[in-house]
């Protein structure tokens, strides 16, 4: 998506910072599972899931101003939300053990 919009619609500001939020759950996600405690793998998956869902946010917002097509928003919302969907449960998990 990020080197769709830069270099077929020359946007560099919604796609980057929708690169950074996305990329960032994962490197979030991979640090948690060396955490050095259960509250610092909550911690760190909670970060995640802010990200995750700053993510949602900057998909919605290229699709606002037409850098995303419906359906091309669709696709890419619905991994992202998923991807919500399954931290939020990771947590809801570790906090319940």
């Amino acid at each position: 998506m990020y080197q769709n919009l830069t270099e077929r619609k020359r946007e560099f500001v919604l796609s980057k910072q929708c690169l950074r939020s996305g990329t960032a759950v994962g490197a979030l996600v991979a640090e948690s599972i060396h955490a050095q405690s259960k509250a610092d793998f909550i911690s760190k998956m909670n970060i995640a899931l802010k990200e995750a869902s700053e993510t949602l946010y900057w998909l919605n917002l290229l699709k606002d101003t037409d850098y995303l097509s419906e359906t091309e928003h669709a696709s890419l919302y619905a991994d992202a939300e998923e991807l919500v969907k399954i931290i939020v449960a990771i947590i809801k998990t570790m906090k319940n053990q």
